[in-house]
């Protein structure tokens, strides 16, 4: 056996296991709580289509980053189901007067949706909504997608945002890069 083989069958061997270990970890999209996460993210984002897949993973991280995240996911859903609050904006604001502490997960859940990350690992890359509200006009980093010269012609036009924010200030956090 020559230590090519060898080599060869260990990183198989250990390929399988990190896969098998792996697949427990995200909880499937029939799970009650990922259910109640995939709500609260639908009203949150005001947006009617989030991936289930997406929101089992970003659902993973988010409550494994702090013990009160699970709770408090579920305080949001019950303030949205109570006050049949349809928008972001009122549930931002209904969840902020009900406990200033739900702005952080709040805050957990848009980041996980738009950056693509949770508990400080990256869940989704491309399909995070970030890309979506400008992939008409930027597309994510990555080899050139637009063919050659394609940033030579004008952009198309974006209209710019109105309206206010919904939540309070929040501390300013400078992260590495």
């Amino acid at each position: 056996m020559s230590r090519r083989d060898v080599l060869l069958t260990g990183m198989g061997a250990a390929a399988t296991c990190g896969l098998a270990g792996a697949a427990p970890m995200v909880q499937t999209a029939t799970d009650p709580d990922v259910a109640v996460f995939m709500e609260v993210s639908h009203c949150l984002t005001d947006r009617l289509q989030l991936d289930p897949r997406i929101g089992a993973a970003l659902y993973a991280g988010i409550v494994a980053s702090g013990p009160e995240r699970k709770a408090q996911i579920g305080k949001l859903h019950d303030i949205m189901q109570g006050g049949h609050i349809t928008s972001s904006t009122q549930l931002a604001k209904a969840a902020e007067q009900a406990d200033p502490a739900l702005k952080d997960v709040i805050h957990d859940v848009m980041t996980g949706w738009y950056r693509g990350v949770a508990n400080g690992k990256v869940v989704v890359y491309r399909s995070a909504l970030m890309f979506d509200i400008t992939k008409d006009a930027i597309y994510p980093k990555t080899y050139a997608a637009g063919g050659p010269f394609y940033w030579t012609s004008e952009p198309p036009d974006v209209a710019r945002p109105e309206g206010q924010p919904a939540l309070s200030p929040s501390k300013f956090v400078v992260e590495p890069t």
